[in-house]
């Protein structure tokens, strides 16, 4: 392709003269924005070129196993990075729309493969898995995927059966020396292994708040897991005393049936991913475990006197807001924050509660943050922003009217909960 090299020639003289910190500060996010959409359409032209480049054989002229290892060596990433590129450079070319975005820039290589992913089972959730690539995060998007593919799936049964089969567990020492692990199964089996995780992943991240560390979320899982493996050795393989809060939540009909039977019903543990119905009924004997099912008792207009939600309160908003109530962030939710200070309205009500992780609950706290006027996800903008609601004009209701019975979309679905 004309220009293509002398492109190159003078985006590498640029970069050797890039000097990081002799960049205006004001100017710094503008010219990363710019090479950000250098990567993703170099990526894209990338991903278009795969195909071609298998097509070629060069990679068996040049004595590799396949064409993915071929690029794998030449890019410096990894066999199964180059096998994923290849498939997406195959399946886009089927699916023009997301092939423009993809050439745009507006999809990154990564996001389009789960798009990809999704449509391939499911076509008709094309749109909502492009606007949710466009709006959250890559993790909210891989959730999507889950969900797109398993309102496809004909037979949930079979294929929660086909990963129990193949379920599996491997451990290796890397060429560093250091131990990894990588395991997969069903998502009932997960719950558990995550249920028992939570409560000493919690007190290993207050144990590093108060002794002045800061580190990853991973690390303090892998410490929470080590833990676990000791308080198993010690008790002799007894079941730990598990207390943390798993939500399955689950369409009434669906559990009466026993099986899914459209699109829009729904069957899942809450940040973990869909289970068939007879999975879902096998759990309710699970004390880690609480149902909520539609159709129950209204919880939304539930007023409590004291500064922390009710428990029946804590489900609805597991429900609504599985993970941090801010647009593109998929973190656990570790507070649940009043919208108006406590101290103010000295109410415990849903419409007023916001679930957020530790660091967007300190930027409320600490820097005036505050979430956009609505409900469900949103962005958090900061004091200065026209968005935030110190900065709205005031609107003169009057009498403050009651919330209707029904609610909102979002959050006037009706709940029953249970410890089951």
């Amino acid at each position: 392709m004309i220009g293509v090299a002398e492109i190159r020639v003078e985006l590498t003289a640029r970069v050797r003269a890039l000097e990081p910190d002799a960049v205006p500060l004001p100017e710094v996010v503008s010219l990363w924005d710019d090479f950000d959409a250098i990567e993703r359409q170099a990526a894209a032209a990338k991903t278009l070129l795969a195909r071609r480049l298998e097509e070629s054989r060069t990679w068996q002229r040049a004595g590799h196993r396949s064409a993915a290892e071929f690029i794998a060596k030449r890019s410096g990433s990894s066999v199964g990075a180059a096998r994923t590129q290849l498939e997406l450079s195959r399946k886009v070319e089927e699916r023009p729309t997301i092939e423009k975005r993809l050439r745009d820039g507006r999809l990154s290589a990564a996001q389009a493969a789960l798009v990809v992913e999704g449509t391939s089972v499911n076509p008709d959730a094309e749109a909502h898995l492009l606007e949710q690539a466009e709006r959250g995060s890559l993790k909210e998007l891989r959730d999507e995927v889950l969900r797109a593919r398993a309102a496809a799936d004909a037979d949930r049964e079979a294929t929660h059966r086909r990963i129990h089969a193949a379920r599996r567990l491997r451990t290796w020492t890397d060429a560093e020396g250091a131990w990894n692990l990588a395991a997969r199964g069903t998502v009932a089996d997960g719950a558990r292994i995550e249920a028992a995780l939570a409560p000493l992943l919690d007190t290993q991240f207050h144990l590093a708040r108060t002794e002045d560390r800061r580190e990853e979320r991973q690390a303090y899982a892998f410490d929470a897991l080590v833990t676990l493996a000791k308080s198993g050795a010690d008790a002799g393989g007894n079941r730990p005393n598990l207390r943390h809060l798993a939500l399955l939540r689950v369409d009434v009909d669906v559990l009466r049936r026993g099986e899914v039977a459209c699109d829009d019903e729904m069957c899942e543990i809450t940040g973990i991913g869909p289970v068939p119905a007879s999975t879902a009924r096998d759990l309710l004997g699970e004390s880690i475990l609480k149902l909520v099912i539609t159709k129950g008792v209204d919880v939304l207009n539930v007023t409590h006197l004291g500064r922390g939600p009710t428990a029946a309160q804590k489900i609805a908003l597991l429900w609504s807001s599985p993970t941090c109530t801010v647009e593109g962030c998929a973190h656990a939710a570790r507070e649940i924050d009043h919208r108006e200070p406590f101290a103010q309205n000295p109410r415990t009500r849903l419409e007023n509660l916001d679930r957020l992780c530790g660091h967007h609950h300190d930027l409320k706290t600490y820097d005036g943050w505050a979430l956009v006027e609505g409900a469900g996800k949103r962005p958090m903008v900061p004091p200065d922003d026209p968005r935030h609601p110190k900065n709205r004009p005031k609107r003169d209701t009057g009498r403050r009217s009651q919330p209707s019975s029904t609610g909102s979309s979002e959050a006037g679905a009706r709940y029953r909960s249970g410890s089951m």
